[in-house]
Parts: C-alpha cells; structure tokens; sequence
C-alpha cells in the first residue's frame, strides 16, 4: 500500500504577525516645510497617512534555514529567495486610474487576516498626522482588529516624531524630498511617523516596552536605516515563541529592557497583559457595576477619553471582567473620525470615540450608553431608551466592599521600600505587585458573575439541554426581576447556558465550586427536591432584622441626569484585604497566587541572517534542557512547559523527531497543554525515512497511534438551549419520561415510569396536557411553600442544620396536642399551636409499627394515623381526616427508606424515598378523586420492596461496608461499573481543574 504524501507542515503562531511603519507621503512633505517657513503659519496641514513598509514574517526562508543548518558554522548570506515579508509600498508605481496597483498585489498575500491596509492608517492616526513646529512626546495607543470569522488581532501603535532634515532625507537609498532653502530649511517642522505591531496575541504592555525600545534607536538613525532597525525588530519578535498555558513567563532581552511576555494561567483563561485596575482609577465602584450591567444586558455602549490608549485598554478590561463569559458583539474600541458612523449601527456593539466627538455622537445616535472614561461618568443620548436595571443587591455589595479594600496605587507599595538602583529590577518589583493586583480584581469580578449566576444550575436539565427560565425567574427577588428579564435574552447569557450545559469546568464552575456553602454542596449530590435547609431559615431570620439599608448603595440613578464631576477621594484604597473572614463572599480574593517562574531567550543579534537564527535556535534548546536538568522532581509543572517550548524550537529547527519526542513526554507530563492538533500535523508532515525511524521508537510509535487513530469527532448533535414549555398534545410513556426529566421534577427513569402508572390508573396509558399542567403545578406550589416555612427558634433549636422540611400537614389534633405535623428526611415532629413550640414525634429510624385506623367521636369514625416507636412506651395518634390515607403511604415509604440505608449503609435510599414521597403528594393533589390515594400507592416503591422481597445483607458484607457509594447518582438509569479511580486528595500532581468531588467520587462509565 503505498504511503501517502507529506504534507507540508503549517507552524505554530509566533508573537508577531505583521509590522508596519506609516506615515504622510513622500510628496506632501514639501508642503509642510514651505509651510513651516511662514513666519504666521499657526496651524500647520493636515496629511493624509499611508502604509509606507509592512514585515510579514518569515524573513528568513525555509531554503535558507536547510542550507544554513546543512552548513553548520559556515558563513551564509541573507535568503532573497523570498520577499514577500518585506513590502515596501513606496517602491510601488503611483496609483493611476484603472488597474495600475494590481501588480503588487501578489506582495499582500502574506498580510493576515483582519488586516485591512486600507484602514491601518486610519487607526494609527485616528485623530490625523499633523506635521508639528515643535518635536512632541512618544506616545502609544492600542488596537484591536476583527476579521470577516469574528477572529481578533491586537495591536500597539507608537507615534514618534521625525524632523526633516536639511538637504535630504533618504528612506531606503532613495531621496523622498530635497530642501530649496538654505542649510537649515525645514528646521522648525516635526513630521509623526507610527510602528504598528499587530500579534495574535494580546501583549499590550510587553509590546508597548518593546516598541519603546525600537523609538531610542529610530531617533539616532538615519533616514534610509529606519526600514532596516524595524525589520531587523520585527524579525527578532518573530523568533519568540507563544508560551503555553500556565505559571512560565518568558523573557527576552530588547536593549535597555528586558520584555516579559507573560502566559495565561491556564488553556481556558484570558491572556491578560494589561493593568487590570485602570477602570477603578476612573470610576467608583457603583459606575463599573453600571457598565458590567450594560455589558450584561447587551446595549449599545460608546467609550470616550481623551487618551487614545485608554479607551482599549479600558474596554479591555471591561472584557477581562466578563469572563468567562464572552462579549459576542462588535467591538472596536478606536474609532477615527472617518468611522464615526459606525455608531449609527442598530445591534449591540462597544466602540470609543475621542471625547471631542461627544457631543456630535450624542446628538446623532439615540439610545446609546455614553461612558467618559476622563470624568467617570456615565450618560444616556436618549434617557426614554436607557432602561438598564440594577445590578443583584448582594452581589453587588459585596463587590464594592471588594473593590474599596484594594490597594490600587503603587506608590502606597513603595512608601515602606528603597528605590531600586537597577531600571529592570524595579520594572520587576513592578510586574509582581501588578500581577497580584490584577489576579485579585479577576477573582473579584469572577465572584460577582458567580454571585449573580450561581443559581442557574437549580433549573437546568442536562440530559435534555433545558433551561426552565420562568422558574428561575420566580426565584429572583422582586427588585432583581428586571435585571434578569434583560439578562435572559442576551447571547452571551445563552453562550454561558451552553457551557453549563457541556458542563464545562472554567473559571465560572471552579469559582461555584470553591465558594459554595455546605448546604449547596451536600444538595449537589442529593436526588431528592431542594428544600430550604434549617441553617438557610436560621440565617434567613437574622437577615432580614439586619435588612434595614436599602438599594441606594447601587441604585443607578437617572443616566440623563448624571452628573459629570463625581470622582470622590480614594481613602478606602489605603485598605489591605482581610482574608480572615471565611464568608463566601470573600472566597474569592483569599485565594492563594500561584507561583510564577520566567525563562530568558536567548539573544539573537543578526535575526535576519539564516545562521544566526540556526544558532539562536541551538541555544534555546541547550538552555531549555539545562533548566530540564536543574529541576526538581516533584516540578512536574514546570517540566511540561519546557517539553512544550523545546518541542516547538525543534519544530522551528526542522527535528521534527526531536519535537515528536518532546511532545511524547509531555503527554506524560500534563495532557492539558498537549497540543494535539499540531502533532497531528506533524505526523503527518514526516518525510518516508522519518516515518519508518518513527515506527522504530516505541515511545513514538505509541503517540502516533494515540494521535493519529483518534476518532474523528462526530458531527456535533444539536447543542441549542431550549426553554421548557408545558406540553400542548397527549404523551406517551416515552414523551412523558422526556418532559419530566426537562421540568426538572425528577431525573430517574425508573421513578418515571412509576409516575406514569400512578396518573394513568384505571385509563389509557396517555397523559393529557390538562392532566401534566396539573400535576406541575401541584409539584410546583408544594415547592413554593415549603419556601415560605417558617419555623420558632424552639423548632431550630432541635433540628439538625442540614435538615429540610418537606411536609407539613393542615392543623390536626393528637395525642402530644394541636398543631402541624412536620417531616423532614430524618424525623416527625409537631409544631404546637397557641403558644409556637415543638415535640418531637418520632424518628424514622426508631419507627416500630405505622398503622391508619380509625378512632369513635360521637357517632363517626375518625381517620387516625398511629405510630409506635421503640424509644417511647405510648403510641401516637394524630386525627389527620382527609389527609391520613396520604400520610400513611408517605410516613411507611420513608420508614422504609430508612431502614434500606441503614441495613446498605446508603443514605440515597432515604433521599430517593423522599422522592416518591413528594411525587405522592403531587399525585394525590393532581387527580382529587376516590381513587388518588390508590394512584399514589403505585409510588410506595421502597414500602412494597420490603415486605415483598426483603433484601438481606449478608451479615460479612455489613460489618464491612462503612459507606455504599452510588455510581448512579444523578443519571437518568443505573449503570455498571467500568473502572473505578481513586485519587488521593494531597497528590501534589491533582491539577486545580479537577474540583473536590472528582477526588472523591468514582470514575464510572457505563457497559451498554
């Protein structure tokens, strides 16, 4: 069989995508040097911009690089074979009318994607090129570019000004203008050039200070060497690899500093490279719960500054502080003049504006949401449209108390140290504090959308991708209604519900996870309907005495009638956080960092010559395994990053076994950064020879196997959200089985089915849509006023804090007096009337006998429940009427119950028993006729199971057995055991994606 062709292998992304320089024309300077020489020339020309060089990497060809690593040491000259990474736009012939560009056009096939040319200049200059009389300061601003498939590039922009010289200025040899005038004719006239460097990735600082680098060798050049320092940059930033996920920081050496490219913290989290406290310079606390709430609720939002950098780097972090959830609309946080209609758009987007097109966009667009960044205030151009709510109460509590107890200024950092002698030691020092700062503001804001969302997963069906959004919405306080009306519709909300739904474990879940009170923990893994526990109505009580302060601390005022100047005094950010409060709401910054290391890449001095970057790749290779060597064993972590980077210089180098090699160990190493998709292509990308050597490796013979024979993924069921909607035709078993599960009412298909013979008793086995909307609500207005239970502090006194009332029957009179008879999962007990009080009746597990009889008063016979217990010598009698026939099933199931978990040392039975209880109830409540209670015996499952067939444990296994764990929990069938793991929790190498219950719980998965 013959052996398919190598495919030519496509190598991973580097830092730099494209560099370009931009500026005026070369035949409008003569315009502004005759200008300048005008004595009462106050305002000097505006200049129309154009791209004058793009670099587009590779600048050393893939012939070159074969010849020089064939050659080892010998001399080489610079690869012309290709020039399309050096695109000079100057060299072009001028622009006539017809088809004179086209020629070039075969150059521009290496521009990436979502970069437009075109535009470029326009956003390297959004406010125009002014030729100035007087040399003015550096300065940088920060773009982000969208292409056609939603993909975004980044980009840092340095504008530099350049004198024009006197006699001549060359770029690239060639004479642009010649002075007329005497020596010194065009002192006095400053002409803004730009580098743009636009990467994949969003390194706004490290590119910032690299670019700042490049400007103090631009201004000593001269004219004609300004192409050949920024290709020569723009090379050595192609040469750096993306690090991979986790706590390794590269750095590279770009005299005077040294650039830390840092990584993002794992393969699901943002890269953030930004100081993630600019937005609290700017706004209180209560305006960035404004703006969040507008980006929630999916508005029209325009930022204005008079900082071209700031209004990125604000909408930036305003991005960082979503996630996970993700901002699905248009962004382009720079607008230039030219593109101010772009407001105009009728869908959702974020833009900025400089702030003196404020009042222009304000008057032309309605129904937008303006943010001035320079004074912190937050407007409306049209008040009838800006209905944005507010913001949950609590969460937004908390999060402003959050926010005031930062420390948000270095210089309070600073107050206690020594200044640094060494410039890049204090850059260091620097870095550190603002990565702490910025991994606090994250878990802040990450526990503000955990704090407002946290309660989604109560009312979603996973088998069935089902969002009961008319119920959560009923669980939602009365002043949070319109808050979530808003936030329901929105495509990021629907995005966020696909991911809870996939049960994905990002930040939102681990957050959820790590914060989550004890109740919320244990009813994760229950089966049996969520009911308040006896702590939530504890503290349920207390909160509401301490209930006094209102919704002022965050009501959002009248956005017409903002006004502008309310920047108040930041005392409160002299404040440390305190992490001695063990409350939730604080979970989140008490959080420990995680250590960061950093590894420095080797210089490159002559990027541009095919041997040095063979030498440059040598070097890191040797490098990356010295550092392999100096770790300690334990370092697992670590180690996989440098398999990673070792892997993808040998790729870089053409050792495509070398790589493969590499790749194979971290596989072994840490699967979560294993880069499958490139491996895959470079299996494929073997030659015959390195194929066959391959096969020869057993380490490498398995990875190909493991990568090549995966499965091809099949083609993605339909992954839509569906709102759950009460049935409009009759359902059969199997429709029925589909609808409970998606109401939320019960999981288990056994359960089920045993509903659907209790509701179709004496009739055809279908369910009417009359009959299902019933029994939902029946089920639904049991759960609402179990909500509403309310019990004495003598009641809370006596009962465990993880038990639940799930029962309580009409005012009845008995044996210990007259009052309520309440059941939780644990015992019976009676709330006393007159005087509140509670006696206890009984508990399940001291259950001896359960009877329904009857009792004479006068001349008719009353329904009376008797129970016997082992602890108490006098029976118990509860004239319960109408309702004792119901109470009977509903008391012997959970006896029952009981009994089965104590005998399999399972507590599910008991859960499970609750279950069918409920179910009963809605039954009985649902058809309202003689026959009901018959109906609902069909659901005394566990009742039946004992007297019929008792299951006896073998008297070994018992004594044995500590705990029965089921493997089953929370499905819709039983399965089998496949394989079963245990993982020790203190096992240095758990990874933080694997949430506390997977270190308890069993790895299953089924037999079909």
């Amino acid at each position: 069989m013959a052996e398919a062709a190598p495919q030519h292998l496509e190598l991973p992304w580097g830092l730099l995508e494209l560099c370009a320089l931009l500026g005026p024309p070369r035949d409008s300077l003569r315009g502004p040097e005759q200008g300048a020489q005008k004595k009462g020339a106050k305002s000097p020309p505006s200049l129309a911009p154009e791209v004058l060089s793009v670099f587009v990497p590779p600048f050393v060809s893939k012939e070159d690089s074969a010849a020089a690593a064939a050659a080892g040491a010998s001399s080489g000259t610079l690869g012309k074979a290709k020039r399309r990474s050096f695109r000079r736009k100057r060299d072009r012939p001028r622009a006539e009318p017809g088809r004179g560009p086209r020629g070039a056009e075969p150059e521009d096939t290496g521009i990436p994607d979502g970069v437009d040319l075109l535009a470029l200049p326009q956003l390297c200059f959004p406010g125009g090129v002014r030729v100035a009389s007087e040399p003015e300061e550096d300065r940088v601003h920060f773009l982000v570019l969208t292409d056609v498939c939603g993909n975004r590039t980044h980009g840092v922009v340095a504008q530099y000004y350049r004198p024009l010289h006197d006699k001549h200025c060359f770029y690239n040899g060639k004479t642009q203008w010649e002075a007329s005038g005497p020596s010194g004719g065009a002192a006095g006239c400053f002409v803004p050039f730009a580098v743009c460097v636009v990467s994949r990735f969003p390194y706004y600082n490290a590119l910032k200070d690299c670019l700042s680098c490049l400007l103090t060798h631009l201004k000593l050049c001269k004219d004609f060497e300004v192409d050949n320092h920024i290709k020569d940059f723009a090379a050595k930033l192609s040469l750096i690899p993306s690090p991979p996920p986790g706590p390794l920081h590269l750095v590279f050496n770009m005299k005077p500093l040294q650039i830390v490219f840092p990584s993002r913290a794992d393969p699901e989290s943002p890269l953030v490279d930004l100081d993630l406290h600019l937005p609290l310079l700017c706004f209180r606390p209560e305006k960035v719960l404004q703006i969040l709430t507008c980006l929630l609720t999916e508005r029209r939002l325009v930022f204005f500054s008079s900082s071209w950098a700031l209004l990125t780097l604000v909408a930036e972090c305003f991005m960082a502080f979503l996630h996970p959830l993700q901002w699905q609309h248009t962004f382009v946080p720079i607008l230039s003049r030219q593109m101010l209609d772009f407001v105009m758009a009728p869908t959702s987007f974020l833009m900025g504006c400089h702030l003196d097109h404020f009042a222009e966009v304000s008057k032309e667009a309605d129904g937008l949401i303006l943010i001035n960044i320079d004074t912190g205030s937050i407007t409306s151009s049209n008040s009838e449209d800006a209905d944005v709510p507010d913001i949950p109460l609590l969460a937004a509590q908390t999060f402003i108390q959050s926010i005031q107890s930062l420390q948000l200024h270095h210089e309070l950092h600073l107050a206690h140290l020594c200044a640094s002698a060494d410039l890049n030691e204090g850059r260091a020092s620097r870095r550190a504090w603002q990565h702490r700062l910025n991994c606090q503001i994250q878990q802040i804001s990450l526990q503000l959308l955990v704090s407002i969302f946290r309660e989604v997963k109560n009312h979603l069906n996973y088998e069935h991708r089902v969002f009961n959004s008319e119920e959560f919405l009923k669980t939602r306080a009365p002043g949070d209604q319109q808050f979530y009306k808003q936030v329901l519709e929105t495509y990021m909300f629907h995005a966020f519900l696909k991911a809870r739904l996939s049960r994905r474990m990002d930040a939102f879940a681990q957050m959820e996870l790590h914060t989550q009170s004890e109740e919320d923990r244990i009813n994760g893994t229950l089966l049996s309907p969520r009911r308040p526990t006896i702590e939530k109505m504890a503290s349920r009580k207390s909160t509401l005495l301490q209930a006094a302060p209102r919704r002022k601390v965050v009501s959002m005022p009248d956005l017409q009638v903002i006004a502008v100047p309310e920047l108040l005094p930041r005392n409160s950010s002299l404040r440390k956080i305190h992490t001695a409060d063990g409350g939730g709401s604080h979970a989140a910054v008490s959080l420990a960092l995680q250590p960061t290391y950093t590894f420095k890449i080797p210089e490159v001095h002559f990027p541009l010559l095919a041997q040095c970057v063979q030498v440059f790749y040598e070097d890191c290779v040797a490098q990356l395994s010295k550092a392999m060597v100096s770790l300690a064993p334990e370092n697992s972590v670590l180690l996989a990053r440098y398999f990673y980077l070792r892997g993808l210089v040998q790729l870089m180098q053409g050792r495509l076994l070398g790589a493969l090699l590499d790749f194979q160990s971290l596989y072994k190493t840490d699967v979560h950064i294993f880069p499958a998709d490139l491996v895959q292509r470079t299996v494929e990308s073997l030659s015959g020879p390195e194929r066959t050597q391959a096969e020869r490796m057993p380490e490498l013979r398995r990875l190909i196997s493991e990568v090549m024979d995966k499965p091809v993924d099949a083609p993605k069921a339909d992954d839509r959200v569906k709102n759950f909607e009460l049935p409009k035709t009759h359902l059969q078993l199997d429709d029925f089985v589909k609808r409970v599960q998606e109401s939320g009412v019960v999981k288990d298909t056994g359960v089920i089915h045993r509903l659907f013979e209790a509701l179709t008793v004496g009739q055809q086995k279908q369910i009417d849509p009359e009959t299902f909307r019933e029994f939902y609500n029946c089920w639904k207005e049991a759960e609402a006023e179990a909500q509403e239970v309310s019990l004495p502090l003598s009641a809370l006194e006596h009962l465990d804090k993880n038990e639940c009332v799930y029962k309580l029957s009409s005012s009845v009179k008995t044996s210990l007096g007259v009052g309520k008879i309440a059941m939780t999962q644990k015992r019976l007990f009676l709330l006393t009337e007159g005087r509140p009080g509670y006696v206890e009746i009984a508990t399940f597990r001291d259950m001896e006998e359960v009877r329904s009889t009857t009792v004479a008063f006068l001349l008719l016979r009353i329904p009376t429940l008797k129970i016997k217990t082992a602890s108490k010598k006098e029976v118990f009698e509860a004239n319960l009427k109408t309702e004792c026939d119901l109470w009977h099933l509903m008391v012997k199931e959970m006896w029952a119950g009981k009994k089965l978990a104590d005998e399999h040392k399972d507590p599910q039975y008991v859960q499970q028993a609750l279950t069918h209880v409920l179910l009963m109830d809605a039954v009985v409540g649902t058809l309202q006729s003689p026959g009901a209670i018959y109906a609902a015996s069909k659901l005394s499952h566990f009742d039946k199971l004992r007297s019929e067939m008792p299951m006896v444990v073998p008297k070994t296994t018992s004594e044995t057995l500590k705990h029965k764990i089921n493997p089953s929990a929370g499905e819709t069938a039983p399965r089998a055991v496949d394989v079963l793991l245990y993982t020790p929790a203190q096992a240095q190498w758990i990874r933080r994606s694997l949430t506390p219950f997977a270190l308890i719980q069993p790895l299953v998965t089924g037999m079909e």
